[in-house]
């Protein structure tokens, strides 16, 4: 026999879940409501893509899932906002912090490194640098051209030399 339940039940059911402290699991939250505990998960996911009918009470901020979000889904300005954050605690607040957002410190570590290396490539890649690229590459240029005419002028006066000096062979003849 599958009970059906109501749209304020299951807003209730995943408020508590949320709202739970650290001590209390999801499963023990679905016993103590009659439910299982896929359902309950099922619930809590459907709230947070917003298909679940959202009642007054769920709209708080208080019932916001920001803390819900994925790691990946973070902005470049929050990622960093966080770092400076957790740069001025220790590790075991940088732990409460982490659980309190929703991300593990790992998280944290990766973000850094990717912006120092983003930083890093930036720096490759300055305007200053791209000038000078293009500067040493016009000099090539104009290197080659200048390489090429000197070995086509060589070439004609050894061609002259030549001309000349068979020109006073026959002249003497």
């Amino acid at each position: 026999m599958s009970a059906r339940f109501s749209q304020s039940f299951k807003q209730q059911a995943v408020k508590k879940a949320i709202m739970r402290s650290e001590e209390i699991s999801v499963k023990d939250i679905a016993s103590e409501l009659s439910i299982g505990y896929s359902t309950l998960q099922k619930w809590i996911v459907q709230t947070k893509n917003h298909e679940l009918e959202s009642g007054n009470d769920l709209s708080t901020n208080e019932y916001s899932m920001k803390h819900e979000k994925r790691p990946e889904d973070w902005s470049s300005q929050e990622k960093l906002a966080i770092i400076i954050k957790c740069g001025a605690l220790d590790d075991n607040g940088e732990n409460q912090l982490c659980r309190e957002q929703g991300i593990y410190p790992h998280h944290i570590k990766q973000w850094t490194k990717d912006m120092i290396k983003s930083d890093a490539s930036k720096a490759k890649t300055s305007p200053a640098t791209s000038q000078m690229k293009r500067k040493i590459k016009a000099l090539q240029k104009e290197l080659n051209r200048k390489e090429k005419a000197l070995a086509e002028t060589a070439a004609l006066l050894v061609l002259q030399k030549k001309v000349n000096h068979l020109w006073n062979q026959d002249g003497e003849d």
